[in-house]
């Protein structure tokens, strides 16, 4: 690179006065900046250069850019600033040390005592960068596999063979338990709400019915659709068996988050039917168009499905449709699949068929006796007894909650959206590595988050509530669903579930405060240990409770084992 110089302001050799190199760097930075050549790109090249090799002047003499450093750092408005010394510094320091290293790597290598030691940080150590650990993960796997089987062994020697199908049979059907087919005679009442709710959608369609007045109706028959099992159980409770007042729970609770979401969507659609403005008269066409529109097949594509449009979807067989999708969202067309896959769909009844008869031998061979032995040590309230029943029972409470998490959202949804050609199949994400509660709730159960965001969450900050406000109430409408889905079938009316949905606030709180100063890892390890915790204790808890409210003249014959 070369520079143009004002032989007034060339630096004479033989002076050394300060005041003149000043003037000659300011000389140099002016002729520097007036060349158009030059650019602040270029001057930055300069402020970082190192060597002065190949740099000189018009007369040929060469530029020593140390004398001129304190230009250099300066800006375009000639400040210069401590930030950009000390960067510079800095960076010459960290510079010199690795060039110090590579010079003395290299003489060490050169030496005949054939060195093989150089710098290097332990593997644990954060610094070093390393991240595989996939034989730690397959150890700790192959570590929790032989502790339950070591536990499985010391249940068998214990309590023997304890699986019997026809138990299962027995359970499941109630035969045993109430009288006659009550809960499946509930659940064929449900289509009187069903009915109800679709004509009250058309007389409100066709203007019959006034909207204030079909509101009042829809969400009184929908209030009364989730109060009827409570009041129907308590009444008769001895009617009912544990597995039938079960059913009759959950199959009403999801009637009522599908007819909440079937009537607020007609409302939305009806919105914009009648807001819409009356289309205008199409112009007439020539004999010749017409001809012409014929022959290139028209506009429209034969292939792409028409849309159903308000009010056309008012019918059985779109409301029975949505009823038996596996979704909670109503929408007028649903995403469809072109074929259903055969081969697929096997494997899924197949997992259900072989992973429910999985489920019913580890409650009846591990789970049962384990919640019986925590009875008196929970109500003497004997800590340390109850806390190892706790530990004992986690185990095969949660991997009982594992596999009958993929059997519902995977294989049995999947079943059902196959044989609807249902396409949308997101039932649930990446919930494993969810870095605080937070992020679990909005990910193990794809169909209820969407519900609550879309009926409730939304809605809610949409009448003027903050996202606090409107997270705690969906919390709160959660919580009183977990309560019903237990409470009510062991006709054992308690809060444990309410206060455990609702102590998740604090605890989200919690794990967003040790996911932001421990890191992401330990956010996820306190989910995974309110999992696995959490839910042994509520079932205890509720153990306990049944047993005192219908066993008392019992409890003193119980073996403590």
């Amino acid at each position: 690179m070369t520079a143009t110089k004002d032989p007034k302001d060339q630096v004479p050799k033989t002076t050394t006065q300060p005041a003149q190199k000043n003037g000659a760097a300011g000389g140099l930075m002016k002729r520097l900046r007036r060349s158009a050549s030059v650019t602040e790109h270029n001057l930055n090249n300069l402020r970082n250069r190192n060597s002065t090799q190949h740099l000189f002047d018009q007369h040929g003499n060469p530029i020593d850019l140390r004398q001129y450093r304190k230009v250099l750092d300066k800006d375009e408005n000639g400040n210069g600033t401590s930030e950009k010394k000390l960067r510079y510094r800095r960076t010459q320091s960290v510079t010199r040390a690795e060039e110090i290293s590579n010079k003395e790597a290299k003489l060490r290598k050169a030496q005949p005592d054939r060195s093989i030691h150089r710098p290097r940080d332990s593997l644990f150590s954060w610094s070093s960068g390393f991240t595989n650990f996939t034989g730690l993960v397959n150890w700790g796997f192959l570590l929790l596999c032989i502790g339950g089987l070591r536990l499985g062994l010391e249940n068998l020697i214990k309590y023997g063979i304890r699986i019997n199908p026809i138990d299962w049979y027995f359970f499941v059907s109630g035969r045993d338990q109430g009288e006659g087919h009550n809960a499946l005679f509930l659940v064929l009442y449900s289509f009187v709400h069903i009915s109800l709710c679709l004509a009250v959608e058309k007389g409100l369609a066709l203007e019959i019915i006034s909207e204030g007045l079909g509101m009042v109706i829809q969400i009184a028959n929908i209030i009364f659709s989730v109060l009827l099992p409570v009041v129907i159980i308590h009444l008769k409770g001895s009617a009912f068996s544990i597995m039938g007042a079960t059913s009759v729970c959950f199959y009403y609770s999801v009637l009522f988050l599908k007819l909440w979401s079937y009537v607020q969507t007609n409302m939305w659609c009806r919105k914009t039917y009648y807001q819409r403005q009356p289309r205008e008269r199409r112009p007439s066409i020539t004999v010749a168009e017409l001809k012409r529109k014929h022959s290139t097949g028209g506009e429209d594509d034969e292939d792409v499905a028409k849309l159903v449009q308000y009010p056309e979807n008012l019918c059985y067989k779109d409301i029975m449709y949505f009823l038996c999708a596996p979704t909670l969202c109503y929408e007028l067309n649903f995403p469809r699949t072109s074929r259903v896959r055969k081969r697929f769909l096997l494997k899924r009844l197949l997992e259900v068929l072989i992973g429910v008869n999985v489920l019913m031998a580890l409650f009846q061979q591990w789970i049962i006796p384990s919640v019986r032995n925590s009875l008196i040590p929970f109500s003497n309230m004997d800590m340390a007894l109850a806390t190892e029943r706790l530990l004992k029972l986690a185990l095969p409470n949660h991997l009982v909650w594992l596999i009958f998490f993929y059997l519902l959202f995977h294989s049995f949804l999947n079943a059902i959206g196959e044989v609807l050609y249902f396409a949308d199949r997101n039932f649930y994400c990446d919930w494993w590595n969810a870095n605080n509660i937070d992020t679990f709730w909005r990910t193990w159960n794809m169909p209820v988050h969407r519900w609550c965001v879309r009926h409730l969450y939304i809605p809610v900050v949409q009448m003027g509530y903050s996202s606090r406000q409107a997270s705690t109430i969906v919390f709160l409408f959660s919580a009183f669903f977990h309560e019903y889905l237990v409470s009510v079938p062991l006709q054992t009316y308690k809060i444990w579930a309410f206060l455990g949905m609702m102590g998740q606030i604090p605890l989200s709180a919690i794990s967003r405060y040790v996911e932001r100063r421990l890191g992401p890892r330990m956010g996820n390890i306190i989910v995974w240990a309110s999992i696995i915790l959490g839910q042994p204790l509520c079932i205890m808890a509720y153990y306990h409770d049944y047993v005192i409210t219908h066993y008392q003249n019992a409890l003193n014959g119980t073996e403590h084992r």
